[in-house]
C-alpha cells in the first residue's frame, strides 16, 4: 500500500549538526517589514511567528534581519548588532518556537540593493550600479575595501552568537536574490581582481568565510543553513555549474541545509516569473536543479518556489529530489496550512499569480511583495489573511500608507 502525502511528509529530518526538524515542511523566509523604526523586533513579529509555531509548521525562517544597520534593504528591517534588543530577540524566539518548531534567523547584508532612499552610497563587491527600470531606485555603489570585508564577515558571525543566545534554533546566511553574498558570488556584479573576485573559487570566498565565522561562534550542533541562487538569470550570471560548486563547497564545510531559490530584482524568478515575464510552468520552479544538485551533495536540500498541493509536495521528497518543502506565500494566507495536510486531506493552496497588466509593476515583483506583506500585518494583529483582496484594493492601500516612495523600499 502506498504511502499518503502526508505520511511522506510527517517523517522528521535530522540534520547533519545532529538536531531534527519534526517533519518535512518548511515556511521559508518571507519579506515582513514590521520591526520598529529602530529595527527591533515587534509584538506584531512575535504574534506572527507564534501563528505560524500553532499552525504545525516544522521549520520557521524569518524574514531579512541585517546585520548592519547602516545597510538596510527595508525601513523596518530587524537589525542585530549588539545585545540591547535581546529582550525583544527573547520574545520572538519564544512564540516562534512553540510546539518544537525550528526557528532561524535569516542573516543579510544588502549590498548595493538598498534603496536609494536609505543609502546615499551603498556598498558591493564592485563599483557596478543596476541597469533598467531599477537603476532609478539604487544609487551607484562603490567597491567594498579588504577591511570592510573583513568586518562584514564578523558582523555575520555575531548576529549569530546573538540569535542563538536569544533562542533561535538555527540561522540562515541569504546569498540569493541579488543582496551582497549573491552579489560576491555574480561574476556580473564582482569583478574584483583581488582575493575576493575573479575566479569562482575567489567569489565563494566571501559565503565560505561567513559560514566558517558563524560555525566558529555557535559550535558544532546548533544549525546554520544558506539560501542560494540556482542561477541568476541574467547574462554573464551567476550559473547553474558554479551554484553547485557552490553548494558542494559549502557541504564540504558542513552546511546543515541547502535552500535552493533563484533570481534578482532584476530577474525576479523567484515570483514565478522568468526572463521576459515569464511565469514558470511547473509546481516547483526550481526541481530540475534540485535533481542536478542533489548528485553532488548528501546535505538536506529545500527548494522554495511554486509548491502549491499536497501531492506535488509529496513526490518531491519521496523521489529524493529535496529533503524539505519550502512554502513562502501559501503560508501568508494560510498560516494552518500543516495542519490542514497533516489531516490526511489532498491539499491545493489558492495562490495563484498576481499581475497587474501593467509590465513595468509585474517585472520588479512590486505587487508580489506589497501584496504579501499586508496579508502577513493581517495576521500579525490577530486577522485572518484576504486571499482575494483585489491587487488594485492593495495598491491603493499600500499608496495610501505610505505614499509612492514606498515602491522604492520593497524587496524579498
Amino acid at each position: 500500500m502506498s504511502k499518503s502525502h502526508s505520511d511522506i511528509l510527517k517523517n522528521p529530518l535530522p540534520l547533519p549538526c545532529g538536531a531534527q526538524i519534526k517533519h518535512r515542511l518548511c515556511k521559508s523566509a518571507m519579506s515582513e517589514n514590521l520591526a520598529s523604526v529602530h529595527h527591533l523586533p515587534t509584538t506584531r513579529l512575535t504574534n506572527l511567528y507564534g501563528k505560524w509555531a500553532n499552525g504545525g509548521i516544522g521549520l520557521c525562517i524569518t524574514g531579512n534581519i541585517m546585520v548592519y544597520s547602516n545597510a538596510l534593504g527595508e525601513p523596518r528591517n530587524v537589525v542585530i548588532e549588539d545585545e540591547s534588543i535581546m529582550d525583544a530577540l527573547k520574545s520572538w524566539a519564544a512564540s516562534g518556537t512553540q510546539n518544537n518548531t525550528h526557528l532561524w534567523a535569516q542573516l543579510n547584508h544588502p549590498g548595493k540593493q538598498s534603496p536609494n532612499t536609505l543609502s546615499e552610497k551603498p556598498v558591493a563587491p564592485s563599483a557596478i550600479g543596476f541597469s533598467g527600470a531599477l537603476q532609478k531606485f539604487f544609487n551607484p555603489p562603490r567597491a567594498l575595501e579588504e577591511e570592510e570585508i573583513q568586518d562584514l564577515v564578523k558582523r555575520f558571525a555575531n548576529a549569530a552568537g546573538i540569535a542563538q543566545k536569544a533562542g533561535f534554533t538555527g540561522v540562515q546566511i541569504h546569498g540569493a536574490h541579488g543582496y551582497l553574498v549573491s552579489q560576491f558570488l555574480s561574476p556580473h556584479h564582482n569583478q574584483r581582481t583581488d582575493d575576493w573576485g575573479g575566479s569562482a573559487e575567489n567569489r565563494m570566498r566571501f559565503v565560505l568565510e561567513i559560514y566558517r565565522a558563524i560555525r566558529k561562534t555557535v559550535g558544532k550542533k546548533f544549525p546554520v543553513g544558506v539560501k542560494l541562487n540556482s542561477s541568476d538569470f541574467m547574462h554573464g550570471g551567476f550559473s547553474e555549474d558554479e551554484s553547485v560548486a557552490v553548494a558542494a563547497a559549502l557541504a564540504d564545510e558542513g552546511i546543515d541545509l541547502i535552500e535552493i531559490s533563484g533570481g534578482t530584482y532584476e530577474r525576479p524568478a523567484m515570483t514565478g516569473r522568468t526572463g521576459k515575464g515569464k511565469v514558470h510552468e511547473a509546481e516547483a520552479y526550481f526541481l530540475s536543479y534540485a535533481s542536478k544538485i542533489r548528485n553532488h551533495v548528501q546535505t538536506p536540500l529545500m527548494i522554495t518556489g511554486g509548491f502549491r498541493t499536497s501531492g506535488g509536495m509529496a513526490d518531491a521528497v519521496a523521489e529524493n529530489h529535496i529533503d524539505l518543502v519550502g512554502l513562502a506565500r501559501p503560508m501568508a494566507i494560510d498560516p494552518d496550512l500543516p495542519k490542514k495536510i497533516f489531516s490526511g486531506n489532498d491539499y491545493a493552496s489558492p495562490v495563484k499569480p498576481l499581475t497587474s497588466g501593467i509590465k513595468l509593476l509585474d517585472k520588479m515583483a512590486i505587487l508580489e511583495v506589497t501584496w504579501y506583506e499586508q496579508q502577513l500585518a493581517y495576521i500579525a494583529k490577530g486577522k485572518s489573511p484576504k486571499p482575494n483582496q483585489s491587487i488594485w484594493f492593495s495598491l491603493a492601500k499600500t499608496i495610501i500608507e505610505n505614499g509612492f516612495q514606498v515602491f522604492q523600499k520593497r524587496r524579498a
